[in-house]
């Protein structure tokens, strides 16, 4: 779990950072990643399911010592004892924990549709980013057109109670759980709004998540990305592109992105660099594949700033990476989290998942930054008291080095 003061997460998407799937890259295209086919309907018995799972990290799993230990030792101490779903989650959940990584891991099927619903990048929610001050869920801002806003539910707001269960002390993903819900389905929401407490009851609609956003000021184009885990993230960011092609200087915005699909930090990668390696991947045997650069029909050769902090994971450092070690972006911020694994989306029956740990990656210049992270080149602190007073000292920080560099 990334911990961070200050952390903000969107309530309206299940929160990720162990999703890069290794799919074969194709430069010249957005990637096209159908969510519905990592979906296994079939339906096998219990005892199966956890057999099958068992099976998939055997040959998967990136260490193929499976952490030192005899692998068979768990399907015989399972075997004729799973009768249900929820046993094989058991097993299956205490056999991950024994290979000691941190991001593989077993989903139910409410979990892996969750995760696909992130990954087509909608989900049913009522549309606010929140955040953890001091053991009180803040709101710090909320998404335009969406139930919440209708609601009038105000930045700076604070989170008492969510259908009369007190989340006080709670953590952001279980505040999170407890305010998504089906499509249509009412919840009550109370607040505390300087010292007054108000109570809504907001009906949860389907909300469309745009992980890229952009703006231009002056000279300077600013772009965010939010998250990597969407199918139409690419696409979002040529729109982004677009719209700020005519500015002299670009500001990449990765801070609180967690990561996602591998194919997708690859493909806006490839538009800065004119050639070399994008990222190395190191498999389960040692053998090493170079993703390389290729004939992009975009090319981004114009200054850049890149923002990132202790929330930038996996897929946002495979970008930071690419573009630092290439010398094609300056990196302002905070070192970033420091996940250099790749997690492969395994379908399993009974529409249940598998996310493993299948590989690992270093940069272009050979780096492993797993539990490391990335050194920015200049290393400005985003406190809480900034985020509240909405002053961010990283941002202008990236304006005053870019219009250093557009006026060389």
């Amino acid at each position: 779990m990334i911990k961070k003061q200050g952390f903000i997460v969107i309530l309206t998407v299940l929160l990720l950072f162990i999703v890069n799937q290794l799919v074969v890259v194709f430069l010249h295209v957005p990637p096209n990643i159908n969510p519905q086919s990592l979906t296994d309907t079939s339906v096998i018995s219990s005892q199966k399911l956890f057999d099958k799972t068992w099976k998939e990290i055997d040959s998967g799993f990136y260490d193929s010592s499976l952490n030192s230990q005899d692998w068979s030792y768990w399907k015989e101490h399972y075997k004729g004892k799973i009768k249900t779903d929820e046993d094989a989650k058991v097993a299956i959940d205490t056999m991950i924990a024994s290979l000691d990584d941190d991001y593989s891991r077993y989903l139910n099927k409410k979990e892996y549709a969750e995760q696909n619903s992130s990954i087509e990048s909608k989900i049913s929610g009522i549309g606010v980013n929140i955040m953890s001050d001091a053991g009180k869920i803040v709101v710090y801002s909320v998404l335009d057109d969406t139930p919440a806003q209708a609601a009038g539910i105000k930045a700076n707001d604070i989170i008492m109670k969510v259908d009369n269960k007190s989340v006080s002390g709670m953590n952001i993903a279980d505040v999170a759980a407890l305010v998504r819900g089906k499509n249509g389905t009412q919840v009550k929401i109370e607040l505390l709004r300087n010292k007054q407490k108000i109570t809504k009851i907001i009906t949860r609609e389907s909300i469309k998540i745009e992980s890229v956003k952009s703006s231009v000021e002056k000279d300077i184009g600013y772009i965010r990305i939010s998250s990597f885990i969407g199918v139409s993230t690419t696409n979002e960011f040529l729109s982004a592109l677009e719209k700020t092609q005519n500015t002299k200087g670009l500001i990449l915005d990765l801070r609180g992105n967690t990561g996602g699909l591998l194919a997708n930090a690859v493909f806006i990668a490839n538009m800065f660099l004119d050639n070399g390696t994008i990222v190395n991947i190191v498999s389960r045997n040692g053998k090493i594949e170079n993703i390389k650069a290729q004939t992009s029909l975009i090319r981004i050769d114009k200054p850049v700033v890149l923002l990132v902090d202790g929330a930038s994971a996996s897929a946002s450092e495979i970008l930071s990476g690419a573009l630092k070690d290439h010398h094609k972006a300056v990196l302002v911020g905070t070192k970033t989290f420091g996940k250099g694994m790749v997690q492969r989306i395994i379908p399993l029956p009974n529409s249940t998942g598998l996310n493993l740990t299948i590989a690992k990656y270093l940069t272009p210049n050979g780096s492993d930054i797993n539990k490391k992270g990335i050194t920015p080149d200049y290393v400005v602190k985003y406190t809480e008291r900034d985020i509240l007073t909405h002053h961010d000292p990283q941002k202008e920080k990236a304006e005053k080095i870019l219009a250093e560099m557009i006026a060389k």
